[in-house]
């Protein structure tokens, strides 16, 4: 298997994970009663709502691009905007939780920035 075919395999494996991980993420945060979303998070509802549009669209945009082989270069996008995401997540966990917890919000966007940077410069589908 050649190095960019490598690439492109280990690229749509992270961009598949990751698509999961926003759905059930802002799935949740949409169909979470607002009480209950404030309860856990110092953040008011319709914020956390707004995340949770902003990641559905961004698992979206990680997928159907290169699906339908329709504006390609938005996948890299998605994957910028979801390491914004992130990088809310970890400061967010590691004000009101614990540096434990931010951990995984940490490696969620370090498989973006790898998606992100391997869509715009690695493999980017536009070649496929």
């Amino acid at each position: 298997m050649s190095y960019s075919r490598k690439i492109n395999v280990a690229l749509w494996t992270a961009q598949t994970l990751l698509a999961l991980v926003f759905l059930f993420a802002g799935g949740v945060k949409l169909v979470m009663p607002v009480a209950e979303l404030t309860r856990q998070s110092p953040l008011p509802g319709w914020f956390l709502r707004f995340i949770g549009v902003t990641e559905i669209l961004g698992a979206l945009g990680l997928i159907l691009p290169g699906l339908f082989h329709i504006r390609t270069g938005l996948t890299a996008l998605a994957a910028c905007g979801l390491v914004m995401i992130m990088i809310g997540a970890v400061v967010t966990t590691l004000v009101t939780l614990t540096a434990a917890q931010a951990v995984f919000p940490f490696v969620v966007g370090l498989v973006a920035m790898f998606v992100a940077y391997g869509r715009w410069r690695l493999a980017p589908l536009s070649r496929l």
